[in-house]
């Protein structure tokens, strides 16, 4: 049994707790925090069960299922958030995830992986080809922002509102059908990019034993998992404002740090399980895989489904969250470059996310 099963069945234990300190009253912080706790392990079990359906069904069905569920427990949790109208912690949680798999797991991975080792290697031409096109979505995500900042104030709120939402759904679309391209891409024209490092993940989750895992099982487990998460994200969002602020935590930080950590806990497992295996090609890939996801899926299907939900969501974010983004886009491109990686780099990787996280945590002005 790996080490991501055991965490993942020990934690378990939180989603009764949850739904016991709900119907019996125990108060918003024990809710707070079983629902949190809870939501680790059903994430874990959600990103297990893809990983083991897509094997089972085949290269291409499995690629779709990945397209569904690789970050859907970020986008339940957004979901959830958005229809209970917490439109200001949904746009930070976006900043937080893109700050969180480009520094936080590449950092993490890094340094796990090259404690005991002089240096590991990669491919770069895999960290290049999901470098380039999460460089190009992330700031085309972060464009109707700079149009804010241009607007200088001319004409009405209302006025300047519409335009800003209009834009930011003319840039949803497009992101979703270069998302369609980056799967016609991977699939199609340059599978062979994507092979080995398929064949390698299949070997790391099954021990080398080739083998076809159970369809049936593994789909309960993938409706089970996305129903609780679900169910848990409800709890936690009905308690999250009145708890966080309760102990001085702004919005700007409870969206940027809290939520990316609960929606990518098991992302970041995996790739620092990965790079300890001294396999890098699959952690690199899935920080900067996961990053893609973000910025091509979860978010152009945030923006099209708010007004949906009756809270229009628009891609205008403050200076601070433009700076930190950029600089976490930067900095893991720089990294990733040259294929070669060291402890020392995930330590600076770390240091920049630590950094840009208290500098929103100092940041006690409310957002908007």
């Amino acid at each position: 049994m790996s080490l991501r099963t055991k965490i993942a069945l020990g934690l378990l234990v939180f989603l009764p707790l949850s739904m016991a300190a709900e119907a019996l009253a125990w108060g918003e912080g024990a809710v707070f925090l079983t629902s949190m706790l809870a939501i680790i392990p059903l994430a874990i079990w959600l990103s297990t069960a893809t990983e083991e359906l897509s094997i089972t069904l085949g290269p291409s069905i499995g690629a779709l299922l990945n397209a569904v569920f690789g970050n859907a427990t970020e986008l339940i949790i957004a979901l959830v958030a958005l229809r209970a109208g917490l439109v200001e912690i949904v746009k930070a949680s976006i900043t937080g995830t893109l700050m969180a798999n480009l520094l936080l797991a590449l950092g993490l991975s890094m340094l796990a992986g090259g404690i005991g080792r002089r240096e590991q290697t990669f491919q770069p031409v895999v960290a290049r080809v999901n470098g380039s096109a999460m460089t190009l979505a992330v700031l085309a995500i972060l464009l109707p922002s700079l149009a804010a900042l241009g607007d200088g104030g001319a004409g009405g709120d209302a006025v300047i509102g519409s335009a800003r939402e209009s834009f930011s759904v003319f840039v949803a679309w497009i992101l979703l059908l270069v998302y369609g391209l980056t799967l016609l891409f991977s699939l199609r024209t340059h599978r062979t990019l994507y092979e080995v490092a398929e064949v390698d993940l299949e070997g790391e989750l099954h021990g080398g034993d080739a083998h076809s895992p159970p369809l049936l099982p593994w789909m309960a487990v993938l409706i089970g998992a996305t129903a609780g998460i679900a169910y848990a994200s409800e709890l936690f969002v009905g308690v999250v404002e009145h708890v966080t602020e309760g102990v001085g935590l702004s919005p700007l930080f409870t969206g940027v740090v809290l939520l990316p950590l609960l929606g990518g806990a098991a992302e970041y497992l995996t790739a620092v399980t990965m790079a300890r295996k001294n396999k890098m090609d699959l952690s690199v890939s899935v920080a900067l895989g996961s990053t893609l996801l973000v910025a091509l899926l979860v978010v152009p299907i945030l923006v099209l489904v708010g007004p949906l939900l009756g809270h229009p969501l628009d891609l205008s974010f403050e200076i601070y969250e433009l700076v930190a983004v950029v600089t976490a886009v930067v900095v893991s491109n720089l990294v990733t470059l040259d294929g070669r990686s060291d402890w020392l780099e995930g330590v600076l990787l770390l240091a920049a996310y630590l950094i840009l996280a208290a500098g929103f945590f100092f940041q006690s002005a409310p957002i908007g």
